[in-house]
């Protein structure tokens, strides 16, 4: 069986992927200018749950181009506990109360927000108007007007603005947006995806609460579904039509449990998703004019694998996918390299999360959906 690996991928990406490789390959000075010193741009963690306990630190001990240089927490206990592990220094920690004395910290370049999604709002214009790069934590918001705020005010405060879209820097989605933009399988038909897990746990979380979570399985794992059938087939949707399931009520007492949705994509392509909290899946299939494609697992956090209708195994070398993001967004800071998950995705996604909720609520009705031709892809 022959696979696509990291080698063989690199070779046919010299413009592209290797051409950046290239780049982040040169001393900083090179890149940046003369007289210009090597920098790894400090970056601090907004939130000290599960995500960046047990992801983004560890990631960042790794990283080329960025560090972990601080801490935002609302648990005083996390600040000694957080500081003896990975060495943060008592002036680069802070709580939600004095987060805007940010501003005047050169350690910190890149606020990372991963907070409840009722808070990526509020957090993310606070460090754009600290003058800080903002990493948005997915979903952006809970609306697409906050989505719009979260946009104005980092282009307002002149700073950069990315989504924490993992899967666009790992190389299983590179693959898949290569064989869709070359062809290899023809034109698409139809894709589908894919993305969920049963929740058994504390039904009082904050992901069960919609104040806090803006919407349940849809706005949590979903995101992951309409994006693979976005890179899927190379297109933004331009309707949607969708359904809503409970098989559980008396535990998703104020969020959604499964939804499941259809897209029509402009070159007459359609996609099915489905999203739950209340089963496990996680694929993605894309069927073309000329063979198919499918990654399984295809949305966690790796090692992913795929196969394509010729036999050929789809296969990787594992990596970090925070690690990867992290870098990118860095290298999109530091060298002028494009950015691959923008604040217009995010706004983008929530469009369509909105729409999907707005069929439901309208009785599966088809919702159509006006994008400008690749508006809310990156780089």
């Amino acid at each position: 069986m022959k696979r696509f690996t990291r080698r063989n991928f690199n070779s046919l990406t010299v413009k592209g992927i290797g051409g950046a490789a290239l780049l982040t390959s040169a001393p900083f000075a090179c890149a940046m200018g003369a007289g210009q010193e090597k920098k790894k741009l400090g970056i601090a963690l907004v939130g000290l749950g599960s995500y960046s306990t047990y992801q983004l630190a560890p990631a960042l001990q790794s990283t080329q181009h960025c560090y972990l240089a601080g801490i935002v927490t609302g648990t005083p206990q996390k600040e000694k506990i957080w500081a003896d592990k990975y060495g943060i220094p008592e002036k680069n920690i802070y709580n939600y109360q004095n987060f805007d004395d940010i501003a005047d910290n050169e350690d910190i370049d890149v606020v990372y927000v991963v907070l409840p999604n009722s808070m990526h709002a509020e957090f993310s214009i606070r460090a754009a108007q600290a003058g800080k790069h903002v990493i948005c934590e997915k979903p952006m918001g809970i609306s697409v007007a906050e989505c719009d705020a979260i946009i104005n005010a980092c282009k307002e405060a002149g700073v950069k603005l990315g989504m924490g879209y993992r899967l666009h820097s790992e190389p299983y989605t590179q693959q898949v947006k290569k064989f869709v933009r070359e062809k290899t399988f023809g034109d698409i038909l139809f894709v589908s995806a894919d993305a969920a897990y049963r929740s058994n746990g504390n039904p009082d979380q904050w992901r069960l609460n919609k104040k806090l979570s803006g919407g349940g399985a849809l706005m949590n794992m979903g995101v992951y579904a309409v994006q693979s059938t976005i890179y899927g087939t190379g297109e933004n949707p331009i309707s949607v039509a969708a359904q809503e399931f409970s098989t559980r009520p008396e535990y998703f007492k104020d969020t959604d449990e499964t939804i499941t949705a259809q897209f029509e994509f402009p070159s007459g392509a359609v996609g099915n998703i489905s999203t739950s909290h209340n089963f496990n899946a996680n694929a993605m299939y894309a069927s073309g004019s000329s063979g198919w494609f499918r990654l399984q697992p295809a949305n966690n956090y790796g090692p992913l694998s795929g196969v394509t209708s010729n036999g050929d195994e789809i296969k990787f070398p594992h990596e970090s996918q925070q690690k990867l993001q992290m870098d990118d967004f860095a290298r999109h800071i530091l060298f002028d390299e494009p950015n691959k998950a923008p604040g217009e995705m995010g706004k983008r996604d929530m469009m369509i999360v909105e729409a999907i909720y707005k069929s439901i609520a309208n009785g599966g009705e088809t919702i159509a959906l006006d994008f400008e031709p690749g508006y809310g892809f990156g780089g």
